[in-house]
């Protein structure tokens, strides 16, 4: 085989597996080990979870029906290992790696025997070098055992200082992802596996290490761009050789084509491109991407190549520390010199078992594509996502914001911690840099505002881990994109000013009625979560509850676990269940007393309210400049803010975001002097005329229509109906224009509304189906 190129020989497929629920008496290295101790050996898949393995041999029931996922606390103490044999090639080279994209969490590795490395950290790839013990030609054993994370947890001093949930202190030394440990909106499963691929690498003897190509600056009038590449390679020559890097590019119209001399094994190319092919997010422009190749020449031969696709772009945020009544501060993102107004979701864990997000994700990010929606904020409590996320959302123009693991919790300040947080952050950076879509990254999920948690008011600008540890990896590893320490990020004019002044925020407080003036008046810029429930239908419930629990939900412990107690008999969050309960009471009144009716106008409080969000920042652009709502797809059937649910069911309030989240959407703005007008939400970049009307739904009374334009990246008011508090009507707003006919509604008035008179106006007016209720098991 020619070793002048890099080989991947996968070790994918069957495994097998065994368990061990008590402490190992000596280090087990080898299969046979296992078995003349007497354990059982079971089939595994890798990449694979151990619930899933177990599901798979009859060992546990289906995880996620009923109150099945309590079956798996006793897994958090078991050892497990992995095991099988491979052939290994005859001609190995020198440079032989084993690759575990994906190994949770805490592994010695051994190969026929001998122990050659180990993990210790979910979330990144990790690489051992077998080659001493690895039989060329012949069959050779890979075991990996994986030691329970509680325990080692449990090998750690915990000081007063830190915080974290009531069932999470255990998360706090660990590298898994946070959610494992229990959350409100995943379950508890620590879980352990090979969750990505494994596959035994070849290196040549000389290779690329590492290659970064930088977009450093972007001339005002886009006609040029500054580029760097950043390289790293290993090379073997003596004084006097010739080693060359040759680095091209190709995007239709557009290439480039650097070719230099290297006298050491790491530097930076500059070059500048003309007229260069611009990625863009979606609705401002193509998303442009480059197909590179960089290969390394020794005295005029290729030894080896690297190919990878990027995009050509400047990232920027506008922030102030604060913001006021009068609106004088700012969170705005920038992409190429040009304000963008972002509408999206927060990305939260795929699934519970992350061996399944992969095949996930595409459908996923076709849903999104259908909500226009152009950023995904990756949550920090989630895994670092699988490479085909990142991959689709160049594709789609889909900016993400991408939170480090860590979340609501004070983390460990200690060396130790801070080394491993350090190799993790470098790890992640370099695999995620080269990716366009990435517009930003984040300390942490609300670990600012955790350290004013628990009775206590402490300042989170002494955090080492994001003021000191993460911004200097940053600083040497991906220098121009922006970053914040947490999200929210409180820093030290917010802290002495106060959180309600922060320019970005997550918008939860209550979560009473959508239009309260929690909502309403927050000052804040940006919201980066907000979100508001609603009941899955009686179709996907049905999938999870038992059937003698499907109804009442009252004292319900299979509706409580599938919601907001991930260990039963803790409320370890607040009552999501009657949450949903008092929403649906707000809006109509009265509660149904019966499945379809109640999930029905659960879902329509739920799609309510985030139309409601989403519009009320759309109508003062650019006071506002962007909202995350929470979220767009459930990891695990359940009971949440989802407006997808785990089975691909699609929530009404999909639809209602769809139409809100037009890139020319007309709405009503709230009412104000006995008045509302109509606003046109224009996100593109040409003025649009339009033609609309505005109709009483009940009478069929046209009460506003007209011509107007709809000026460019802006919200204008096209005219005004009157208000009357008093009166209870759904307006239907129609309107077209060059990018085609549209139809948005508006619920005018104070509840209660009569649950069964709404669903007639709607389903009268086209903007909802009756025959979509039918399939979903929803009515009146």
């Amino acid at each position: 085989m020619d070793l002048s190129k890099r080989q991947a020989l996968s070790l994918d497929g069957e495994w097998k597996l065994a368990l061990l629920f008590q402490e190992p008496v000596g280090m087990y290295s080898t299969w046979q080990e296992l078995t003349d101790a007497g354990l059982e050996t079971l089939p595994a898949t890798v990449p694979g979870n151990l619930e899933l393995d177990l599901q798979a041999a009859g060992k546990l029931p289906e995880p996620f029906y009923g109150m099945n996922m309590t079956l798996l606390e006793p897994l958090e103490r078991a050892h497990v290992y992995y095991g099988r044999t491979f052939t290994a090639p005859v001609d190995l080279g020198e440079d032989t790696r084993i690759l575990f994209k994906g190994l949770d969490c805490l592994a010695d590795i051994f190969i026929n025997g001998e122990l050659v490395g180990s993990a210790d950290n979910m979330l990144i790839e990790h690489e051992v070098y077998p080659l001493a013990f690895l039989r060329p030609g012949a069959e050779n054993e890979i075991l990996v055992h994986i030691r329970p994370a509680l325990e080692e947890a449990r090998r750690y001093d915990y000081s007063a200082g830190l915080h974290a949930g009531a069932a999470s202190f255990e998360s706090l030394y660990i590298r898994k992802a946070p959610h494992m440990y229990g959350w409100d909106i995943m379950p508890r499963a620590l879980s352990a596996g090979l969750w990505r691929s494994v596959c035994l690498m070849r290196y040549p003897s000389e290779y690329i290490e590492q290659v970064f190509l930088e977009t450093q600056s972007l001339a005002a009038d886009h006609t040029s761009a500054q580029m760097m590449l950043h390289y790293q390679v290993q090379i073997e020559g003596a004084a006097g050789e010739q080693y060359e890097l040759l680095l091209e590019g190709d995007c239709g119209a557009s290439s480039f084509c650097q070719r230099r001399r290297i006298l050491f094994d790491a530097g930076n190319i500059q070059f500048r491109i003309d007229h260069p092919a611009l990625w863009w997010p979606r609705g401002r422009g193509e998303q442009a991407l480059y197909v590179c190749k960089v290969t390394l020449l020794h005295s005029g031969a290729a030894v080896d190549t690297v190919e990878f696709t990027t995009g050509i772009r400047t990232a920027e945020l506008e922030r102030s520390s604060i913001t006021d009544e009068r609106g004088s501060g700012e969170f705005c993102f920038r992409i190429n010199g040009e304000k963008v107004f972002v509408h999206g979701s927060n990305w939260v864990p795929v699934d519970a078992f992350h061996s399944r997000d992969a095949a996930r994700i595409p459908q996923i990010i076709a849903m999104a594509e259908e909500l226009n929606i152009n950023m995904f904020r990756c949550w920090g409590g989630n895994v670092y996502e699988n490479d085909v996320f990142y991959e689709l959302c160049d594709q789609k123009g889909i900016m993400i914001w991408q939170d480090f693991a860590m979340a609501c919790a004070v983390y460990p300040q200690d060396a130790g911690f801070c080394n491993k947080l350090e190799d993790e952050a470098r790890a992640v950076v370099r695999r995620l840099r080269m990716h366009p879509a990435l517009t930003l990254w984040a300390g942490d999920n609300e670990c600012d505002e955790s350290y004013s948690w628990a009775g206590r008011k402490r300042d989170p600008n002494n955090n080492v881990l994001t003021r000191e540890v993460l911004p200097a990896v940053l600083r040497d590893e991906d220098p121009t994109r922006p970053y914040i320490p947490s999200s929210p990020h409180v820093d030290e004019t917010a802290f002495k000013a106060g959180e309600i002044y922060l320019p970005e925020q997550h918008l939860w407080g209550p979560r009473d009625y959508f239009k309260s003036p929690y909502y309403k008046t927050s000052l804040c810029h940006f919201a980066s979560e907000i979100g508001y429930h609603g009941c899955p239908a009686p179709i996907s419930i049905r999938k999870f509850i038992s059937p003698d629990k499907v109804w009442p939900y009252q004292d319900n412990e299979e509706w409580q676990l599938h919601s907001t107690s991930p260990v039963p008999g803790m409320r370890l969050f607040d009552g999501r269940v009657l949450l949903m309960e008092k929403q649906v009471r707000e809006l109509f009144g009265a509660v149904p007393d019966n499945l379809p009716a109640y999930a029905l106008a659960s879902q329509i409080s739920q799609a309510e309210a985030k139309k409601f969000f989403v519009e009320l920042f759309r109508t003062m652009k650019w006071r506002r400049t962007g909202i995350l709502w929470w979220n767009l797809m459930d990891g695990w059937p359940q009971f949440s803010d989802a407006i997808v649910d785990y089975y691909f069911n699609k929530k009404l309030a999909f639809s209602y975001l769809q139409r809100s989240q037009l890139p020319l959407c007309l709405v009503l703005s709230e009412p104000a002097d006995w008045a509302q007008a109509l606003v046109a939400c224009n996100d593109t970049r040409d003025d649009l005329a339009v033609r609309y009307t505005v109709t009483d739904q009940a009478s069929g009374r046209v009460v506003l229509e007209g011509t107007g334009i709809a000026y460019r990246d802006a919200s204008t008011r096209l005219g005004i109906i009157p208000f009357s508090m008093g009166a209870k009507r759904l307006y239907v707003i129609r309107w077209e224009s060059t990018l085609g006919a549209a139809a948005n509604h508006y619920l005018a008035g104070n509840p209660p509304f009569e649950l069964k008179q709404y669903v007639e106006w709607m389903t009268q007016s086209g903007l909802l189906s009756a025959e979509w209720l039918k399939q979903n098991g929803l009515g009146v």
